[in-house]
This record gives structure tokens, C-alpha cells and sequence, in this order.
């Protein structure tokens, strides 16, 4: 089947069934998942569908935020790993900065209880992973909270962390690509994430591969801006390389 062919395909079955996913897609259509990021890529492109975490929705449907229960459970075995392989990047001693993402909650929870290291988040579900650690000093950035994401933001939250200089932040973003770079769907939540890269000296970022030429409507930072991405492997050779010319260093967990 030629490209333009699936790609036909694909927008039926997209009106038909309101969104589609990468994974089904490469086993329906026997190709790689690569290969339908590409088929999808395009179809934003041309703006028959439009792209969102893991798959696309057609073109004029609401462009839903998932909630937190669907995004903690989406490439959950993914995000397992790449939180693991992000913890190797800590410092043992220091300041760290955690934003508020799946991957990075699940960082939280593999932090040991003893660990030795000021922690700044605006996240409640990372901050109440770390509230039983005695050897551990937590601040608890303040703000409107997103009941979507369990995220404090705006003016309160902005002010909060330009206090702060911190040795690393970790953060997670909705999509990135050397060209779009870091995108998530809210403009507020956007915002903290760029004051938290901003605060830090060191940035790693966390996402697994679904995320890869991802767009979304608020844009908080750019590749060269990123010391080091954790994904997965599901990211390509050429993908990898791609991102590493812009900047940070891959590792796919």
C-alpha cells in the first residue's frame, strides 16, 4: 500500500472513530509506528487531522487535555524506565527542581527515603510522594491549582520560582521536536515550566517517544535550552541524532 493510500485510510477511520492511536494503527496497517507518526505527521501538515499525545483527532474536533489518570497509564512501562535512567542524573546533594508530569512523579517515587537534597515542585502528586522523606527538603511551589494536571501555576506559582537557582529541573513536556520544540496545551502551565527551565542550571527532560513531533498549542522552550532528553527506545537512530544536533544528549531507556 502506498503512502498516500494509508494516509486516506487513516483519516477515515479517525472521522470514524473520533481519534486513533499510534500502536493500533502500525498493527492494523502492518507498519512500524514510526512509519504512522510520519502518515500523521503529514496529515497535520495538511490539516486533515490534528496531532495529540500518542495519536491524532480529526481536524475540527476538541482538542481534549487528557486527564492525569489517563496520561499516568499511558506507556506506563515506558515511563517506568525513563524515570529510572532520570534518577542516575540527580545529584546526590543540591537543588532540584521537579515539574509536574507522569514520567516525573514516578521519578519521585524512586527517590530514596534518605535522600539528602532540596526538592522544588509544583505538582501536589510528586510533592505527596516526597512528604515522608525525613532527610529530604521539600517546598511546595503555591498558585491556582489545574485539577487536570494537580499543577499549581500563574502569577503566585511564577513568583515563587524566580527565587530560586536550583542545580537541575526535571520536566516533562507534551510533545517536542527540533523544529516545534517543547509544547503542552496550556498556556499556564507553559509558563511555570519556562521559569523552572529558566531557574535551573542543568535541565533534563523527560518523555517517551509518543511525544516525538508532537505539537501543541503552548510552546515553553526549545531543544538547545536541554542538557539531556530520557526517552525510550522507541525513538529512532535518525531521531536521536536529529535531537542531539540541536543540543541535548538521548538517552533511551
Amino acid at each position: 500500500m502506498y503512502a498516500p493510500e494509508r494516509q486516506q485510510q487513516i483519516l477515515s477511520l479517525a472521522h470514524e472513530r473520533g481519534r486513533v492511536d499510534v500502536p493500533t494503527l502500525a498493527e492494523e496497517f502492518g507498519v512500524t509506528q514510526e512509519t504512522i507518526r510520519r502518515d500523521l505527521s503529514s496529515l497535520d501538515r495538511a490539516g486533515l487531522l490534528h496531532r495529540v499525545h500518542g495519536g491524532a483527532l480529526p481536524a475540527g474536533a476538541l482538542h481534549l487535555e487528557p486527564g492525569l489518570a489517563e496520561r499516568d497509564s499511558t506507556a506506563a512501562p515506558q515511563k517506568e524506565r525513563i524515570a529510572k535512567a532520570a534518577l542516575a542524573l540527580l545529584p546526590t546533594e543540591g537543588s532540584v527542581l521537579l515539574d509536574a508530569g507522569t514520567t516525573v512523579s514516578r521519578l519521585a517515587a524512586l527517590l530514596p527515603v534518605d535522600s539528602n537534597l532540596t526538592v522544588v515542585t509544583n505538582a501536589l502528586p510528586v510533592a505527596a510522594r516526597l512528604a515522608d522523606h525525613p532527610g529530604l527538603t521539600l517546598h511546595l511551589v503555591g498558585g491556582r491549582l489545574r485539577h487536570r494536571t494537580q499543577a499549581a501555576v500563574d502569577a503566585w506559582a511564577l513568583r515563587d520560582l524566580a527565587d530560586v537557582h536550583a542545580d537541575v529541573a526535571v520536566i516533562a513536556t507534551n510533545g517536542f521536536s527540533p523544529e516545534g520544540g517543547l509544547s503542552t496545551p496550556d498556556l499556564a502551565e507553559a509558563a511555570v515550566k519556562r521559569a523552572m527551565v529558566a531557574s535551573a542550571r542543568r535541565v533534563v527532560l523527560v518523555a517517551d517517544s509518543s511525544k516525538y513531533d508532537v505539537r501543541h498549542f503552548a510552546r515553553f522552550g526549545s531543544l538547545d535550552q536541554v542538557e539531556v532528553l530520557v526517552t525510550d527506545t522507541g525513538l529512532t537512530d535518525a531521531q536521536a541524532a536529529d535531537i542531539e544536533n540541536h543540543g541535548p544528549e538521548v538517552i533511551r531507556a
